[in-house]
């Protein structure tokens, strides 16, 4: 996976049990969208699709796509996707390779050297361990950060703590400037690519971003082998294309790169960043760190755990830094699984996670690609009984993800017509382990992910995955209002920023999308390493693959209810909750950012005011119409049809043509990664950036086009409940 945010991938909690007394509880829980006299007929489906996942074919499936390293534009990524096909294929599903030629540059020269005083050759190599079949596997990719620039650059050695905006406020309070300088940052508080993007506004020349074992080292944890955390001269390699502008492939940016498609120059490509950047290990950093003098760091958040002082410089540490790279564009594979649908063969429900690893990618991605695979299998094993699905289900397994998100953004951007009209809603997965729900989304989607964790099962204790969530908080809770609020708590979902394939689906196509995983037992450093490999998960993530088992289950599940609900389960309610608390947050920071009053919110808070009163009319009407039982939706099949389609396209209403200042290919105006996060989520986010940056006009201007946004979908949600209304 890319860098996950903070909230990213608390990973899902829930292997469901089989129990006759759960399943017959199950058919008397009411499902939304469903009407009460088809929730038994609903339970035995889903009680297939639980019970199907076979732990021993997910140990399997990951055992072979886990021996090769696989990195994208790979024999070994073609093999991978080439063993998902033919898997599919046996099963007797529809499944297909979607080619797409991209740039994917490799390195070809990597050379680091402290010239002065004293010098040091970094050795840019991380160490092989005896008793880890894969670490010294042949064709492994070097580490290295994607769509750095091409550069032979000399200079003096800043430090610059994680290297985000704030740290370079903090430096020029102390009367630094980079400028002609090399700077070194530490991983972490921000995506990897908005180190050397902030590094060159500021004139920095070239960037070294190092993991301080601080932040997933010794200081947690024993280092691998012996433990999960990275070592000594572990390094986390990953992409730096300035996504924040738009991922996928830089040379086709807003249209799939098919063979023969047209592509920009690589001098025109927005998203390659400007200098050379160059991830090393804190082995690799250590001299380079030690060797600087200047001002000693000015905190404690400016300090890591290495057993140095740290000083800021510049210098006198001089350092040189080579990079070149073979810029070629080479072929991807999407593989693609699609059902039909039965009823509404064109309203789309799509579930991804990419195959492609930065290595050999036991738990990233892998772990999250076998159990899509068993969710596939167990519809084959549905279909044989002679169920097909109302709505046509799509399964993909992405590839390029690591390098920009390409494989899913190429394969968005080709079918984008199709999928406007065609995309009920899609489903991400990435990586999983030992832990607990954690989803991001779509807050139409909010109540149907309250109803899946409801009715799913933790793999450890047998509660639910919401119940196992409150037990959790209710052990970490060190004081009795701590206690009350754990016990109180509502299920929410977070809101999507960037970092994985969800992306070019919420953010440029605007079909309302969610995140989902299971983790957060198990703290680990070896992301984006040689280190994630088989030997790694079956030692520290899930031997048992009991929550492989879960995951894949509770995703059938959720397909199966979005696909087979005869009135789709979206709550607009829900978003118009969600989206008052944004409105209110966006008041308090026009408050700090520009003064009281000085950003008129009336209009947002008066669209998001009739989204409300409009989801609530909603829900009367869908609670009527469920009321009227299976036989009766079924003979307003037709109906349906049009008024489905009226519900899922209510998310279109949330994005513009124009898209986002500076960048139009991100259009949703609720949701966005943040310009100087990457990775993390900035809601309302033309307006709250606009304030960030002190933009008071253009936050102004913005504020009226979401609440046209809104109220857009406020009109379409009025529509669609006189439709459904008017079912008899």
């Amino acid at each position: 996976m890319l860098r996950r945010c903070a909230l990213f991938l608390i990973p899902f909690a829930a292997a469901l049990t089989c129990a006759l007394s759960t399943d017959r509880a199950a058919q008397t829980t009411p499902i939304r969208g469903f009407p009460q006299d088809a929730l038994a007929e609903q339970a035995r489906l889903e009680e297939i699709l639980r019970a199907t996942p076979d732990t021993s074919l997910l140990h399997e499936y990951l055992r072979m796509m886990s021996e090769e390293p696989h990195h994208a534009g790979s024999p070994g990524s073609k093999a991978v996707a080439e063993y998902a096909l033919e898997k599919y294929r046996s099963w007797g599903v529809d499944a297909r390779i979607e080619e797409f030629k991209v740039l994917l540059p490799t390195p070809l020269e990597r050379h680091v050297e402290l010239l002065s005083p004293g010098n040091y050759v970094a050795r840019l190599e991380e160490t092989a361990f005896p008793g880890d079949k894969d670490l010294a596997d042949a064709n492994q990719l070097p580490s290295f950060n994607a769509f750095s620039a091409d550069g032979d650059v000399t200079g003096e050695l800043v430090f610059v703590n994680y290297g985000i905006p704030q740290d370079y406020e903090t430096l020029a309070e102390l009367g630094i400037d980079v400028r002609g300088k090399i700077v070194i940052a530490k991983y972490g508080r921000s995506w990897r690519g908005i180190k050397p993007k902030v590094a060159a506004e500021h004139g920095a020349i070239a960037c070294i971003i190092y993991s301080d074992p601080e932040e997933d080292g010794y200081y947690v944890d024993e280092p691998y082998p012996i433990g999960p955390m990275r070592p000594e001269h572990g390094v986390q390699r990953g992409s730096v294309m300035d996504m924040p502008l738009h991922p996928g492939d830089p040379l086709t940016p807003g249209w799939g790169s098919t063979d023969g498609a047209r592509r920009l120059d690589r001098a025109e490509a927005a998203t390659i960043m400007s200098i050379p950047v160059l991830p090393i290990s804190f082995g690799d950093a250590m001299p380079l760190l030690r060797a600087l003098g200047g001002l000693l760091a000015p905190n404690d958040d400016w300090k890591g755990a290495l057993p140095i002082t740290y000083h800021i410089g510049p210098g006198p540490a001089t350092v040189r830094v080579a990079l070149s790279f073979d810029w070629q564009v080479r072929s991807i594979y999407d593989v693609v699984v699609q059902i039909p649908g039965a009823v509404y063969p064109d309203q789309w429900v799509i579930h991804g996670n990419h195959h492609d690893a930065w290595v050999n990618g036991g738990q990233d991605p892998l772990s999250g690609a076998v159990a899509v695979m068993e969710s596939v299998r167990s519809f084959s094993e549905l279909m044989k009984t002679g169920w097909r699905p109302k709505r046509t289900m799509i399964f993909a397994l992405w590839d390029a993800e690591e390098w920009g998100l390409i494989g899913s953004t190429e394969w968005g951007e080709d079918h984008a017509e199709e999928l406007r009209e065609n995309g009920v809603a899609y489903f991400n997965t990435d990586s999983y382990s030992r832990g607990w729900l954690g989803v991001q989304g779509s807050h139409t989607l909010e109540t149907f992910f309250q109803e899946l964790a409801r009715d799913t099962r933790d793999p450890i204790s047998g509660k639910s995955a919401l119940e196992a969530i409150v037990d959790r908080d209710l052990e970490r809770a060190r004081t009795a209002e701590d206690s009350l609020r754990a016990s109180e708590r509502e299920f929410r979902i977070g809101a999507l920023g960037s970092g994985s394939d969800y992306t070019v689906f919420v953010d440029h196509i605007n079909i309302a999308s969610a995140n989902i995983g299971f983790g957060g037992v198990q703290a680990t450093g070896i992301y984006h390493s040689i280190y994630d490999s088989y030997d790694f998960f079956m030692r520290f993530h899930n031997p048992t693959f009991a929550y492989g088992k879960t995951l894949a289950g509770a995703m059938a599940v959720g397909m199966l209810r979005m696909a087979d609900a005869p009135i789709l389960p979206f709550s607009f309610s829900d978003a118009a909750l969600t989206f008052a608390e944004y409105v209110s947050e966006i008041s308090e920071l026009a408050a700090q950012e520009v003064g009281e009053g000085a950003l008129d919110v009336s209009a947002l808070r008066s669209a998001v005011g009739e989204l409300a009163e409009a989801g609530r009319a909603f829900d009367q009407a869908l609670a009527v119409a469920t009321a009227l039982g299976a036989n009766a939706l079924e003979r307003e099949s037709d109906a349906l049809e049009s008024i489905n389609q009226m519900i899922y396209l209510t998310e279109r209403e949330l994005g513009i043509e124009e898209g986002l200042p500076r960048r139009p290919w991100f259009r949703h105006m609720m949701y966005a990664p943040g310009f100087y996060t990457g990775y993390g989520v900035k809601t309302i986010p033309a307006v709250r950036e606009a304030l960030e940056q002190g933009d008071l006009a253009e936050a102004g201007r913005f504020t009226l086009v979401v609440a046209d946004a809104v109220q857009r979908m406020a009109t379409a949600v009025r529509e669609v409940t006189d439709r459904l209304a008017g079912l008899r």
